[in-house]
């Protein structure tokens, strides 16, 4: 089990990777690390029920180098989420979050995510039982609306209400969710994007951290975000697009400038491929998804991806297919 780190008081992190369902593994955010050592990095969303009955370890085993890292949890009752808050404490995390954003209809039928913004007062006893459990921020990430009503009111009496509980940083992301009726995906596309409410809410809530989400595809729109609100968490973008990462710590951290490669990233991964399984036998094809978008934009890109995603490799060392992919073996026929 990894030790608890040292965390500083103030909330420290300008900007985030977002937490994706099916993207967001540990594998992902070891990747996501070697190009920002400062961002913050969330896990998939873990419900309570599959900690509570299924396999801890597998669900919060991570990298110590992953830190800093959030959990996220996805659930309504106050017991199950404060034990489960506990087990992510004990198990190292830098911050547990609650989602009441996910608006698909098996994560309702959960009685939790984005349905849970019509019940305040639910979230805010969710949160306080969190908070009371943990000695780690307990933060939420939330929409700014549920369905077609696009009512200020809402959002700003939802954060009012949660922040009484004990939560000091709400995550925005700046649509609506539309519970019936849309895919996830259409449901991060179709409902329009409203940043200025997001705005309005750090006028109105200065003491607290508001953090935007949505639509963010460059670093200037970061840049420009981060005038107004207190961070700025990236999803999609941040995952085809991971190079973007590169710049963040010298550009909002102040750090040094990133001096890596693509090549020396790739290279780090390709080891860690080979570490991974030796120690845990997991096949490379399963941790190389997450890095196709490295060469995003770059000359030979798409042999570069083809490589990588090529079933008929899955049987060779992940050094041999870094080889080829660089076009230093002949490719297989």
């Amino acid at each position: 089990m990894n030790s608890v780190a040292t965390r500083p008081q103030a909330y420290p992190h300008r900007l985030s990777v977002a937490p994706m369902l099916d993207w967001t593994d540990r594998h992902c955010r070891y990747f996501h690390r070697l190009l920002s050592r400062h961002a913050l990095l969330y896990t998939e969303m873990v419900t309570t029920g599959a900690l509570i009955h299924g396999d801890v370890a597998r669900h919060l085993r991570y990298n110590v180098d992953e830190h800093p890292v959030a959990l996220q949890l996805g659930g309504s009752d106050t017991a199950d989420l404060a034990h489960c808050a506990r087990l992510g404490e004990q198990w190292g995390y830098d911050e547990i979050n609650l989602n009441c954003g996910c608006p698909s209809e098996r994560v309702q039928r959960g009685s939790f995510g984005a349905c849970l913004m019509a019940e305040p007062q639910l979230v805010a006893d969710c949160v306080k039982a969190m908070v009371d459990a943990v000695g780690v921020p307990v933060t939420v990430k939330h929409r700014i609306g549920i369905d077609r009503t696009e009512s200020y009111d809402f959002v700003r009496d939802f954060i009012g209400t949660v922040s009484q509980a004990g939560c000091q940083v709400f995550i925005v992301h700046a649509r609506n969710a539309w519970l019936k009726g849309l895919s996830p995906k259409e449901n991060r596309e179709v409902p329009p994007l409203r940043y200025a409410l997001v705005h309005q809410l750090k006028r109105d809530f200065p003491q607290l951290t508001i953090a935007i989400n949505g639509g963010m595809n460059s670093n200037t729109q970061i840049a420009e975000q981060l005038q107004v609100v207190d961070s700025v968490m990236v999803g999609r973008e941040a995952y085809h697009n991971p190079w973007l990462l590169s710049d963040w710590d010298a550009l909002f951290y102040g750090a040094e400038p990133f001096e890596q490669t693509r090549e020396a990233v790739e290279a780090q991964m390709v080891d860690y491929m080979a570490r991974e399984m030796r120690e845990h036998g997991t096949p490379w094809s399963h941790i190389a998804r997450h890095m196709l978008g490295l060469r995003h934009g770059m000359p030979g890109a798409r042999h570069w991806r083809q490589v990588w995603s090529d079933h008929r490799l899955k049987n060779l060392p992940a050094h041999d297919v870094m080889a080829h992919a660089r076009g230093k073996h002949n490719a297989i026929d």
